[in-house]
């Protein structure tokens, strides 16, 4: 509605209201203000991309070898990055190999990211013998190293795929369960939870309106940080010979049919490691850009 001012008789247009910032909003603003942040997310975003899309590139056989073309030098006509000890093409097994290495190393992250979130806000929420035997229970795992955790559950189960994604998974919902279980404990004593159960909430209501809202933020935070530390663990364990399986391309497993030709070859060898290390270095430092956008205290 128009005012009309009464020295002059004009008709003022009232100010428009500035609609307030969404939170997510909030933190995707702050995310493209982070130079490094977006360049890591670029390049992450790249190498999936390239992976997923990998037959559509028109790459050399991935698994097709040749033993007169073994070991050729990096720049080689036909084979920019060189051939590997049987002759394959490096960059097509580099680019295939992203396919697993990036899922056996995404997979078990968000596998554990919703298991421990359920235990932890149960055992945060419920408390009592419940929280008890769930905690309890997770403290057995954290008695042991995660790389020798991982290592002997992947040992004892045997090498593959869907073994390596059981053995991660199982490594990393102790610690997302952990933070969960703090995060809702800390929840559960404010105000706002208590006059939702004065009102006759039950308490799923409680959990599913009022917890899980406040809680996931920090959750998903930590998660995202152990990423980079689930992809080095899964090219660990190809390297072992518990992971992934010949002759499946995976930079932790090339690493190792490679290790013969360290002295014959040693670009050609480092190449794999270079990848596990860009990729490990660009999701660690999108986690912790990611934590800065979100934990913001004004």
């Amino acid at each position: 509605m128009a005012l009309t001012d009464t020295t002059g008789g004009q008709a003022v247009e009232p100010a428009p209201i500035e609609k307030p910032q969404g939170y997510w909003s909030g933190v995707g603003a702050r995310l493209v203000r982070d130079p490094l942040t977006m360049i890591c997310a670029g390049v992450v975003l790249a190498l999936i991309l390239a992976a997923v899309f990998a037959p559509l590139l028109g790459l050399a056989d991935p698994y097709k070898g040749s033993m007169i073309a073994r070991l050729k030098p990096l720049g080689t006509e036909g084979h920019i990055l060189g051939t590997d000890e049987q002759g394959r093409d490096m960059l097509a097994r580099l680019i295939y190999g992203g396919r697993l290495t990036l899922f056996i190393g995404l997979m078990p992250v968000v596998l554990a990211f919703f298991i421990g979130s359920a235990l932890g806000i149960t055992a945060g929420y419920v408390g009592g013998l419940t929280n008890t035997i769930i905690m309890r229970t997770v403290d057995v795992f954290f008695a042991f190293p995660s790389v020798l955790l991982a290592i002997a559950i992947s040992g004892a189960l045997g090498a593959g795929i869907v073994n390596s994604l059981v053995s991660l998974t199982i490594v990393f919902i102790p610690p997302i369960t952990r933070v969960a279980e703090a995060v809702t404990s800390g929840v559960r004593a404010l105000d706002y939870i208590d006059a939702a159960r004065a009102t006759g909430a039950n308490a799923w209501t409680v959990i599913r309106v009022h917890v899980i809202g406040n809680v996931l933020s920090p959750i998903f935070v930590y998660a995202t940080s152990l990423t980079s530390v689930c992809m080095i663990l899964a090219a660990g364990l190809s390297f072992l010979g518990i992971g992934v399986r010949p002759p499946e391309p995976e930079w932790g497993l090339m690493l190792n049919t490679l290790r013969s030709a360290i002295y014959v070859n040693p670009w050609l060898s480092a190449l794999p490691g270079v990848m596990i290390f860009i990729t490990s270095l660009c999701l660690n430092l999108l986690s912790d850009g990611l934590r800065s956008a979100m934990n913001v205290r004004d």
